[in-house]
């Protein structure tokens, strides 16, 4: 996506910095469903539930602690990560269906 002409400089790069790092992170994303999936289709197997509440409450203290490190809000890290673990709880529910 093309920025307008005329901005300055350095709007223009700190823009293109973060269309980058928007990319990686939808990359990054796909891959993690990719290996979540792998994990629903085998807790189905397995016939697990698709919630696994301990690992998700680590999960979250971790990362938590990862974004106080990193100098971003815990909060919006654990909000983040709970709406990426509802969708795969959903996932791993579909894969349950259809065992």
């Amino acid at each position: 996506m093309s920025e307008p002409d005329g901005l300055p400089e350095g709007l223009r790069s700190a823009r293109e910095s973060i269309d980058n790092i928007d990319a990686a992170l939808i990359h990054i994303l796909a891959e993690r469903f990719r290996c979540t999936q792998q994990v629903g289709r085998l807790k189905a197997e397995l016939g697990l539930p698709a919630s696994d509440p301990g690992r998700e409450e680590r999960q979250i203290q971790r990362l938590r602690a990862l974004a106080e490190d990193s100098g971003l809000d815990p909060v919006f890290a654990e909000k983040f990560l709970k709406f990426i673990v509802t969708e795969v709880i959903r996932h791993h529910e579909e894969f349950a269906e259809k065992k």
